[in-house]
């Protein structure tokens, strides 16, 4: 299923994703931002989680740290979305149950926002488990970005979608047995 550009708040912005070696400090850079969320939604935050490449030691990856935020309900716009964008995130990607915010200045970070219990949460952390626990995964994931990277795509979103494949491999031999 090809991405859906209805869901870009700005329309597509061309990308050429570029990856870059393990970084040790994306792990504080998570902690700044999981801090900054915290401070600006309070409890309405359930969980604040460091999730993608970023969290795996030792994989490349795009020096976008990627957040995980969950809510009582992400489509309920007006329960949240105005804290975060005073605290320095702006809207990028409207999806029915999905919300995902970039940082407005520096844009080295996604927010991704999701309701307890969704199937989404489960797969980034399965996939990050299994990424952390298996060097021929992480192997085999970075080999498939780096396969990606240095072209323009037409959103970042499509670059995204073009890992499907890999995501959905590894997902499997981690054990995901529900849809993809």
């Amino acid at each position: 299923m090809a991405f859906d550009e209805r869901a870009l708040v700005r329309g597509p912005q061309p990308a050429v994703p570029e990856i870059v070696p393990y970084d040790d400090g994306w792990p504080d850079r998570f902690e700044q931002h999981r801090r900054r969320i915290a401070v600006a939604l309070g409890s309405r935050a359930h969980e604040v989680e460091h999730i993608g490449s970023t969290s795996v030691p030792g994989l490349g990856a795009k020096d976008v740290v990627d957040v995980l935020v969950v809510l009582d309900d992400p489509d309920d716009e007006a329960a949240y979305l105005t804290d975060l964008e005073r605290a320095g995130y702006e809207l990028r990607v409207r999806e029915p149950g999905h919300r995902a915010l970039r940082e407005t200045s520096g844009r080295r970070v996604n927010v991704h926002c999701y309701a307890a219990g969704d199937d989404e949460i489960t797969k980034y952390r399965l996939l990050r488990e299994h990424l952390r626990a298996h060097e021929d995964a992480r192997r085999t994931y970075e080999d498939a970005k780096r396969a990606l990277a240095g072209r323009e795509w037409p959103d970042m979103n499509h670059y995204a979608e073009a890992k499907g494949p890999t995501i959905h491999r590894l997902l499997r031999e981690a054990g995901w047995t529900g849809a993809l």
